[in-house]
């Protein structure tokens, strides 16, 4: 077994484990129908979510050719899907007790930190680049990272909904052109 196979197995699980987090709760909710209040704005940013985890686990096939691995490097990468854990462990309410659940405002309750950590995860991203490559590309996929960190710095200011209403649409939209775009074919093929 190569050093990027043995390495990528921690990074696989904790991918996993957010997925998880984010099925299980999708299947709670809908156990738990009778008793929810749905809201769009958080059944699209769960879809968010569940897309940046696969494109995480899509794009990290890119360091296979990667030679040199430190403790520094290997953890670079591997705080991007701790980040993403996080992240979509707030997403949805436990959906355990016999309240009922609001989906709008555990949305509300939650979107600074969501956005912040989506913010600090995009920071992460440049760190990953700096450590392993030793420098910052300026290229098209650093200009998609730029506008998802203003995204995320508005949606972490703020909590008007008005103001949500637009970024999660624009967050997925621009998602999926970054992937269309970006990651279509496994990189490094």
């Amino acid at each position: 077994m190569d050093e990027f196979n043995y390495l990528s197995v921690l990074v696989s699980i904790i991918l996993g484990l957010g997925i998880t987090q984010l099925l299980t709760g999708v299947g709670r909710m809908l156990q738990n129908r009778a008793r929810v209040r749905l809201y769009w704005l958080t059944i699209g940013w769960v879809l968010i979510l569940l897309l940046v985890h696969v494109q995480l686990w899509w794009s990290m096939f890119e360091l296979r050719g990667q030679r040199e691995w430190t403790f520094l490097g290997f953890f670079s990468v591997l705080i991007l899907p701790i980040v993403l854990y996080l992240m979509s462990a707030l997403a949805l309410p436990d959906f355990g007790d016999t309240v009922a659940d609001d989906l709008r405002d555990h949305y509300y309750a939650n979107c600074r930190w969501s956005y912040a950590l989506a913010f600090i995860l995009v920071v992460l991203t440049y760190g990953r680049e700096a450590v392993l490559a030793g420098a910052i590309d300026r290229d098209l996929d650093s200009a998609a990272k730029l506008l998802f960190a203003a995204l995320f710095i508005a949606g972490a200011i703020t909590r008007r909904p008005r103001v949500h209403e637009v970024l999660v649409p624009a967050n997925l939209a621009l998602l999926l052109i970054y992937i269309g775009t970006l990651f279509r074919d496994l990189p490094g093929r």
